[in-house]
């Protein structure tokens, strides 16, 4: 009895030294510092083609600026303006066509594309301006979202109100990493001119702020890689699996030969 005490005591031990060895923390330089400054990265959203934008016109006198602003749409008899243009029950809403236009009305397609939002805000005002004085423009990005998936306790898709969202923001969004996930190695996709981009992550590296794709884009993909112990773990089950299948198999069929010779003993 006391040697299966120790075996069992052994292979707890063992289990716990394996999970140690997997580090969990964040920022695991700044263990030993009280204070410093960490790097920073440019994080400004530019407008790309598929990109939905909520733009209204205000001023002193509203009716002045009532032909800048989208007709708001009847939902049963909604209709797109246009191809370039599409409006929404109680909101109004521009689709950036593929080629970074809207269609604006008064002022006819405007290339948007590449812009962020306060420069959309500045070019709308100045050409406004010519007709309305001090006109008050608000553009904002509605369709931001970036997908996190992988090692996080809460997978999805999340719907960013802020344009400056980073990475642990969309973990913070997914309920942060599972105690599987890799915290060194955390993959972002991003396309770029129609071409995917990927860059992979050190987060337990302060250094991590400084990269380009620390702050996230529309369309971003998170993906938090499973450590080695989650890997084990999930080969082990399907090797058991697998295991188990072929066991079942061949018990299932040695019950049929057995049923089968015991009938034709009994028939003989």
């Amino acid at each position: 009895m006391n040697k299966i005490k120790l075996v069992l005591l052994c292979a707890a031990l063992l289990l716990v030294s394996c999970k140690t060895k997997e580090k969990l923390a964040y920022f695991e330089d700044l263990s030993t510092a009280t204070e410093g400054v960490m790097g920073s990265s440019t994080y400004e959203i530019r407008i790309v083609p598929q990109d939905e934008l909520f733009i209204t016109v205000t001023s002193l006198s509203p009716q002045a600026t009532a032909h800048f602003n989208l007709p708001l749409a009847n939902p049963a008899t909604q209709e797109n303006v246009s191809d370039k243009l599409t409006t929404q029950p109680q909101q109004q809403t521009y689709i950036v066509d593929a080629d970074g236009n809207i269609l604006f009305p008064q002022l006819g397609v405007l290339h948007v594309a590449g812009m962020t939002t306060s420069e959309i805000n500045k070019m709308l005002t100045e050409k406004i301006s010519e007709q309305v004085t001090d006109p008050i423009v608000r553009t904002e990005l509605i369709n931001f979202k970036v997908n996190v998936i992988g090692e996080v306790k809460e997978p999805r898709q999340v719907l960013v109100r802020s344009q400056r969202f980073s990475v642990l923001d969309a973990l913070a969004s997914a309920g942060d990493l599972t105690e599987f996930g890799k915290r060194s190695n955390v993959l972002v996709i991003r396309e770029i001119d129609g071409e995917k981009h990927y860059a992979r992550l050190n987060l337990g590296d302060s250094n991590v702020t400084s990269s380009p794709y620390f702050y996230l884009k529309q369309n971003d993909v998170v993906y938090v890689e499973p450590n080695k112990i989650r890997q084990d773990n999930s080969s082990y089950n399907q090797n058991n699996a697998f295991k188990l299948s072929v066991v079942s198999t061949i018990v299932s069929a040695a019950s049929v030969i057995a049923s089968l010779v015991i009938a034709l003993t009994i028939k003989d």
